[in-house]
């Protein structure tokens, strides 16, 4: 017997089909036409800043142990799955970016580089399809050359051993367009009953996350540490009266929570006040390594927003984060390391602020009239912001990237 490993990206389209749904076909019709073991599913997500992503912005792949001949007849099964596949996507409704699906077959082990590049940065189709097709990999795709970059992270992906497992499970046909049936109380009831589970809701706005919000053939993904953990949990919300029952599942070992887009946190002095931009997003110069860099927090990063609103010049901040095309660095986490005081107000005295009494003539209480020279108190940053010094913050749990690491994971290493 030997290993194949097998990679899908880019099939579906934003109100039609989902590739874990088309890969999950794909490897059913190879169980029916030959003998084969399905070793393990896996789901990849991507660099977040990708102008080409797909809905869920992840490939799909998979290891099989097949016959030691069966080399020949996994090429054609998919090529004629693949032919099909062409077919039903030249049927999706017009839109920005058209599906362009590519499948990728490997019985070697892929070099690593094809995941972390396509993890971490922009990777140029074109230059990775001839890379794939020196290396021998077998290479079904339509005219453009887009899905190649994440089908290929997929057969490459070395697990790094922050993986974790999300089980997809998947609607009949009939009801795919029709709303969901997940109650609330079910996932609210999983996350106690399931604690080797995670992100099932987000307790700052009390919604589930479970359920996707967009017409495609996924009914729910539970995440968790372990397979058995997911499989555990998915069996028992199918053991209730108010979630739809499920046509089929699988389970998948995925990249999701390992911080792998991120090559590691930093540390640097504020240099300049928060600016604030439209819709409340703010932004700060800081000097690090050598040189300034400009740190964004988005209104939707929360508790990271709120800290970096909070800085002056001279706090010492850490911060996660991924730099944009621009050359800017959008914070996933921040802490503050040590804070500069505060200049906050004026002295007080009888109980009230004392105040100016002209130009070089000090400020006088206008109770007693006492009189000192101009100055101001200052106090230390939690006192007077309300913020914790040396506390990691992060946004809630919905608007966090697949591919951060919660808190609760552990912390963010440093340079």
């Amino acid at each position: 017997m030997g290993l194949c490993r097998i990679g899908l990206d880019d099939t579906d389209h934003v109100d039609v089909g989902c590739t874990t749904s088309s890969f999950d076909h794909l490897l059913t019709v190879i169980d029916q036409w030959m003998d084969c073991k399905v070793i393990e599913r896996r789901l990849v997500r991507l660099w977040p800043f990708a102008r080409r992503r797909t809905r869920g912005n992840g490939a799909l792949g998979a290891i099989l142990e097949i016959p030691d001949n069966g080399a020949d007849d996994i090429e054609k099964i998919c090529n004629e799955w693949f032919s099909e596949l062409l077919e039903q996507v030249s049927n999706h409704p017009p839109s920005e970016f058209k599906a362009s699906p590519c499948l990728v077959i490997s019985f070697d082990q892929a070099p690593d580089y094809w995941y972390w590049d396509a993890v971490r940065k922009h990777v140029d189709s074109e230059t990775l399809l001839e890379d794939a097709t020196k290396r021998g990999a077998i290479v079904f795709r339509s005219e453009s050359t887009f899905g190649v970059v994440g089908a290929c992270a997929a057969i490459s992906w070395g697990n790094t051993g922050n993986s974790s497992w999300e089980l997809i499970s998947w609607r009949d046909d009939s009801r795919i367009g029709t709303p969901r049936i997940v109650s609330s109380e079910s996932v609210l009831e999983l996350e106690k009953r399931h604690p080797e589970t995670f992100l099932n809701r987000d307790p700052t706005k009390g919604k589930g996350m479970i359920a996707p919000r967009t017409p495609c053939p996924v009914l729910y993904g539970i995440r968790g540490s372990t397979y058995s953990a997911v499989e555990n949990a998915h069996h028992w919300l199918q053991s209730r009266n108010d979630v739809e029952i499920s046509h089929s599942f699988a389970i998948h070992r995925t990249n999701q929570l390992s911080d792998d887009h991120i090559e590691s946190s930093t540390s640097g002095t504020v240099t300049s006040l928060p600016k604030e931009t439209r819709g409340g997003h703010a932004h700060i110069s800081v000097f690090t390594s050598g040189k300034a860099a400009n740190l964004v927090a988005f209104s939707e990063g929360g508790p990271v927003n709120r800290l970096l609103r909070s800085l002056i010049p001279g706090d010492r901040i850490s911060w996660s984060g991924l730099v944009s095309p621009d050359g800017s660095i959008h914070l996933e986490k921040i802490k503050l390391d040590s804070a500069t005081a505060r200049i906050v107000g004026r002295p007080v005295c009888c109980s009230r602020t004392m105040r100016s009494s002209g130009r070089g003539q000090g400020i006088r209480c206008l109770s007693c009239g006492r009189i000192e020279r101009k100055s101001w108190q200052c106090v230390d940053y939690e006192a007077a912001m309300g913020h914790s010094v040396g506390e990691w913050q992060e946004p809630s749990p919905s608007n966090r990237r697949h591919l951060s690491r919660p808190l609760s994971h552990g912390l963010p290493g440093t340079n």
